[in-house]
């Protein structure tokens, strides 16, 4: 679905997400205007040298209360910063780069690696990865649809970023 007057897609506050350079075919994501940075669960995250630069291992659980799913995930770091959360708290947050498929849009977005199992959404999209793509609707949900079930087949896609 898109706005007829800008053409940029419109979002619902959740929808469904791809991050194709992990291999991960769909994950809930929180569309939030208010938050300036975008978060991915991550359950583990290990800082590691790879030809001379520093990368991150890390473990993805897409599915909340499916700890028996986890995707591990290689990226470079692209930086390391303080964020806060919505109390205020701040963390020291590893951020990576990678790409976020909305339906058939593909944008290249900064993400912020946290612990997020008090959430209910696996991801958090921030204004600064959606500024300049969409049109948000704060009344509707998955306006790019939602997947038929959730199972190991339809929820991992073969990663294209081998490490």
């Amino acid at each position: 679905m898109t706005d007829k007057l800008t053409h940029k897609p419109l979002l619902g506050w959740r929808e469904w997400v791809a991050l194709p350079e992990f291999g991960i075919a769909q994950i809930k994501a929180k569309i939030d205007t208010g938050a300036r940075s975008s978060a991915l669960h991550a359950v583990t995250i290990e800082p590691y040298l790879k030809n001379g630069e520093n990368w991150l291992m890390f473990t993805v659980q897409p599915i909340q209360k499916r700890g028996d799913l986890l995707v591990e995930c290689h990226a470079p770091i692209k930086d390391h910063r303080a964020v806060s959360d919505s109390g205020g708290h701040k963390q020291r947050r590893y951020v990576i780069e990678t790409q976020l498929l909305f339906g058939q849009q593909l944008i290249q977005a900064e993400i912020t690696l946290t612990n997020r199992d008090s959430m209910r959404f696996r991801m958090l999209l921030g204004r600064t990865a959606m500024n300049k793509h969409f049109i948000i609707d704060p009344n509707a949900s998955y306006l790019l649809g939602k997947p038929d079930a959730l199972s190991y087949s339809t929820l991992l896609t073969s990663s294209t970023d081998e490490t």
